[in-house]
């Protein structure tokens, strides 16, 4: 297409599928219908579109072999609208140079960057293929929100080698360059039962309440110079019958926020040598994940003005196994929350960004 190069034209078909987006629910696990459009918005622009489950993604026709590799990725699906909405979660409404709608701060408003630097790549690198320094892969996402395994990680072994992968998210355009991971523990204590009026029994909840004590006191003995200590929080909890029955069993659940000091396993085993109860983690896939600060990408970032920091919540970024860097328009305050909105100047900052911060990089030997 003609405006492939032109950012303000791109600007404004960016944000023109952003609102289309947003008035398609794509709950996870629900994104078909976002996946299709997603492909038809490439499939506009000549592009040899490939689909797995709700995940879209092409490679740029420039390919050329023995190049890195570079991902561009961002997720389509979106958390169900809460209870404090006063819009209508999936009515786009455009007002004080906000973007309103469900998704439109988390992710959307990075991934139609990312697919509007894609397409300008794409061009660009066919009309001077000398500059080209690297591939390009999209890949639009879904499941993110649930941490599925339908989504980036389904994904993966179809793209084959990947150098880099660029995670859109909501960051300010600030360069978050480490992420923390997530472990969840499911935790049984286990008593004996027995009429509370009489001394009988042994209560489950005083055995977990000093395992409870134990996460909410404990330090672990290394502490990431990026992501700093690890944090464990109790967030359930659950026990008991009735009134004058002493509980058996008390079940409560640990959100534990990893860092890259610790592989998921060494800190299940840590907690194991010091609590009581039964401890079960759903998964040790979300590792801590992160970048050098010295990695091209990163300082190229530095010279746009931009920031590092380390980020609390985790993505997608913590599925894969090569160097990633977390970075979009938007503000991750804004993510889940009641009326969602992106301004529509962060778009269009955050498109420019991207390509700025990709003209010319270099990072063979990365």
């Amino acid at each position: 297409m003609a405006n492939d190069l032109n950012l303000d034209a791109l600007t404004c078909q960016a944000i023109a599928l952003l609102k289309q987006l947003i008035a398609i629910p794509s709950f996870s696990k629900e994104e078909d219908q976002t996946a299709t459009l997603i492909a038809e918005f490439l499939n506009k622009y000549g592009l040899q579109v490939h689909r797995l489950a709700n995940n879209v993604w092409c490679k740029s026709e420039s390919w050329k072999e023995g190049l890195p590799v570079i991902l561009l990725n961002s997720h389509h699906d979106t958390v169900r609208p809460n209870a404090g909405y006063t819009l209508n979660p999936f009515e786009p409404i455009e007002k004080d140079g906000k973007l309103y709608g469900l998704g439109s701060n988390d992710a959307g408003g990075a991934l139609v960057a990312l697919i509007a630097t894609f397409v300008y790549f794409n061009r660009f690198f066919l009309l001077h293929p000398e500059k080209q320094t690297f591939n390009l892969l999209l890949a639009a996402t879904a499941e993110e929100e649930i941490s599925g395994s339908g989504g980036i990680e389904m994904l993966l072994p179809h793209l084959g080698k990947i150098d880099l992968g660029i995670v859109g998210e909501p960051t300010r355009t600030q360069l978050a360059i480490a992420e923390k991971g997530l472990m969840v523990l499911d935790c049984i204590a286990r008593g004996k039962a027995g009429h509370a009026a009489r001394n009988e029994g042994e209560n489950a909840i005083y055995k977990a309440m000093e395992d409870i004590q134990w996460f909410r006191t404990y330090q672990f003995p290394k502490i990431s110079p990026l992501l700093g200590p690890v944090k464990m929080t109790v967030t359930i909890i659950n026990a008991g019958s009735q009134h004058n029955v002493i509980p058996d069993i008390c079940t409560f659940t640990v959100d534990v926020r990893t860092t890259d000091v610790y592989r998921n396993e060494e800190i299940l085993e840590i907690i194991r040598q010091h609590v009581t109860c039964q401890v079960q983690p759903r998964s040790f896939r979300l590792n801590a994940s992160g970048i050098s600060p010295h990695h091209p990408i990163v300082q190229r970032g530095i010279q746009l003005g931009r920031s590092t920091f380390a980020s609390p919540t985790t993505s997608d970024q913590a599925l894969m196994p090569f160097t990633t860097l977390k970075v979009g328009p938007g503000d991750s305050a804004r993510s889940h929350t009641a009326d969602e909105y992106i301004y529509l100047d962060e778009i269009a900052e955050g498109i420019r960004f991207y390509i700025q911060l990709l003209e010319g990089l270099d990072i063979t030997g990365w």
